[in-house]
């Protein structure tokens, strides 16, 4: 049977492509607030009520919209999403990587898995290169307006997605087929295929998941913090730390084009050796 040479990089989105927390650039300040006093509240109420951190922050999203008289609908979210600030190269970064996974006979695809927002991720410039785009959602009343959470994406149910591109279930109401025993040498994408790229704890479950599955981890800093990531280094938890420079010549495009290009070897080799196996028998 041939196999699938598909290589898949997933992203978290805040801080790891953008500068900082996607709802920071026009959602809270369009509330009249700080970004630190509207994750304090959030963190406040999360406490509070023994809830997910997750829930609470879009719990808040809707109160405090609703106080500050701003409507919180799709459209406005998506708009959002318009002015996002990213890391230097990111915008470059996608189609590069396809490159180099041509060069090394590999289909590349990329995925977001994130506990930011899927309505201000699909009004960016970057969303068209995503072939899926897991994150939290709101679901919206008849009159547009957000009312609860459709999905909440937290740190730890993260790792259900990627069990999920690995067998090329991407309908998240297909719990079935997700769950189906499945033998790994047919399943789309294969863990060592899989690059995971976060920027800290919150993406550690991931991280872990595809380092200890055969794939790779990389956490990204910027802004002089290395020493948040080097922990992560020390303890296994990914295989390398970059600063968050998407740019052609970077520290973290050398590295994937490198990373790429063994992949591509990898699998011609196993390739190989599949098919003298089955020539054996």
């Amino acid at each position: 049977m041939a196999k699938q040479h598909i290589v898949a990089l997933l992203y978290d989105f805040d801080k790891t492509l953008c500068t900082r927390d996607m709802q920071e650039y026009t959602f809270i300040p369009s509330l009249g607030m700080e970004a630190d006093d509207f994750w304090a509240e959030a963190e406040k109420v999360a406490s509070k009520e023994k809830m997910d951190s997750v829930l609470a922050y879009m719990y808040c999203m809707i109160d405090q919209a609703a106080k500050a008289g701003v409507p919180l609908t799709r459209d406005v979210l998506v708009e959002c999403g318009k002015h996002i600030e990213y890391h230097p190269g990111v915008l470059e970064w996608f189609e590069r990587i396809n490159r180099y996974g041509e060069e090394a006979g590999l289909k590349v695809e990329h995925y977001i898995l994130s506990s930011g927002l899927k309505e201000i991720i699909d009004g960016t410039v970057v969303a068209k290169h995503f072939k899926k785009i897991f994150a939290s959602e709101f679901m919206y009343n008849e009159e547009g307006n957000a009312m609860w959470a459709k999905m909440a994406v937290n740190y730890t149910n993260k790792t259900q997605f990627v069990y999920r591109i690995n067998k090329g279930v991407l309908d998240i109401n297909n719990n079935v087929d997700l769950n189906k025993s499945q033998p790994e040498d047919i399943r789309r994408v294969f863990f060592r295929n899989m690059i995971y790229i976060g920027d800290g704890l919150t993406d550690v479950p991931c991280m872990k998941l595809v380092k200890q599955s055969g794939g790779h981890s990389i956490a990204l800093y910027h802004n002089d913090e290395k020493e948040k990531v080097q922990p992560l280094l020390k303890h296994e938890r990914v295989d390398w730390i970059f600063d968050a420079d998407f740019s052609e010549g970077s520290d973290l495009d050398n590295a994937m084009h490198l990373l790429i290009t063994q992949l591509g070897c990898d699998n011609r080799l196993e390739d190989v050796t599949y098919h003298q196996k089955r020539e054996i028998k």
